[in-house]
């Protein structure tokens, strides 16, 4: 409820005056409103790429230290805040440089808050001569400080999995599209006789093509065969042998073989990435991507997307629930 409060100030025009009495900041406010106390002992923390500074506020104390940003100094600052009992730390989304810290300080045991630093900004009364570490100690020693939504452990895996994932099936995309083009310059029209050019039966054609054979009606009846050639294909035998005869380069047939060994690459990538997210995602979530593929348009990749974004459970009569989460609105434009 506190971190209404700055905007009821801001609103009547009052400010927070910090008055120094030896290392404790007395807050008062014009207007008679006197700031309580959430939590006794806070600690503010203001990153940075290769440094943290910490101000560890004890009751009528405060100590304000520096440690670098690796792993080591990193858990000797978590060791330090554990050691002296701290209820609660506070630090802005600087970057991605917040994400270590707070890994560290959630495996410490350590409750820890992110604030988006709009929100700080927002807060009347801060003097110039006030570090941030200090000024964020103070507003979330007072509850003036609103936390952003930060899923747990498990939740931000999956999600780094999924991303991960669909990195790489945009880059596998360009990979097609530009093996697309490079058929197209060598006039081999394969797209018009095969749907899917990163099937099996394209993968086929192109493997015969790289031999640099050309295609007769006699040399097509044996592909066909050997069903290098599918036996669905709905192009007649003439339209084939058009299609797939074309003139291609030796510098045009050495790209064809790297963009088929980098699609191979891919494919086994995020075949890996598949079973890795079906594995690592638990029951109820994997009912709960059943039921949003319900939806018209919504397959099995794109439930798993949506989860990984929104926290979901499934409640003792099995009906799909959303948990209440303060969330960006543009969350599944993502996707």
């Amino acid at each position: 409820m506190y971190h209404h409060l700055s905007s009821r100030i801001a609103a009547e025009g009052r400010t927070v005056k910090y008055q120094k009495t030896g290392s404790h900041a007395v807050n008062s406010i014009h207007g008679g409103v006197i700031m309580e106390k959430v939590y006794d002992k806070c600690c503010g923390i203001d990153v940075h790429k290769k440094l943290i500074v910490a101000c560890f506020k004890k009751g009528n104390r405060q100590e304000i230290r520096e440690f670098g940003a690796t792993t080591r100094e990193l858990l000797e600052m978590a060791d330090w805040l554990k050691d002296g009992g701290c209820e609660m730390v506070a630090m802005e989304s600087t970057a991605s440089y917040w994400k270590p810290l707070y890994n560290i300080l959630e495996s410490s045991d350590l409750n820890a808050i992110v604030v988006n630093a709009r929100h700080m900004k927002a807060v009347p009364g801060r003097k110039t001569d006030v570090k941030d570490a200090e000024w964020i100690a103070d507003l979330l020693m007072h509850g003036l400080l609103q936390a952003s939504y930060i899923p747990d452990k498990d939740q931000r895996e999956l999600r780094e999995l999924v991303r991960y994932r669909k990195s790489l099936v945009g880059e596998r995309n360009r990979e097609l599209n530009r093996l697309q083009k490079m058929l197209e310059g060598a006039n081999i029209k394969i797209s018009g006789t095969i749907t899917d050019i990163n099937g099996k039966s394209a993968r086929n054609i192109l493997e015969y093509i790289l031999s640099g054979k050309q295609i007769d009606s006699a040399e097509y009846d044996i592909l066909y065969e050997k069903k290098v050639i599918a036996h669905n294909l709905k192009a007649s035998k003439e339209q084939i042998i058009d299609d797939l005869n074309g003139i291609m380069s030796d510098v045009q047939r050495k790209m064809l073989r790297l963009l088929l060994k980098h699609l191979d690459e891919l494919n086994a990538i995020i075949k890996e990435l598949d079973d890795d997210i079906d594995n690592f995602m638990k029951p109820e979530e994997k009912r709960a991507a059943k039921a949003i593929q319900d939806i018209p348009g919504i397959g099995n990749t794109s439930a798993q997307a949506i989860i990984s974004v929104l926290r979901i459970f499934l409640n003792l009569t099995g009906n799909l629930m959303w948990q209440q989460q303060e969330l960006p609105s543009q969350v599944l434009l993502t996707f």
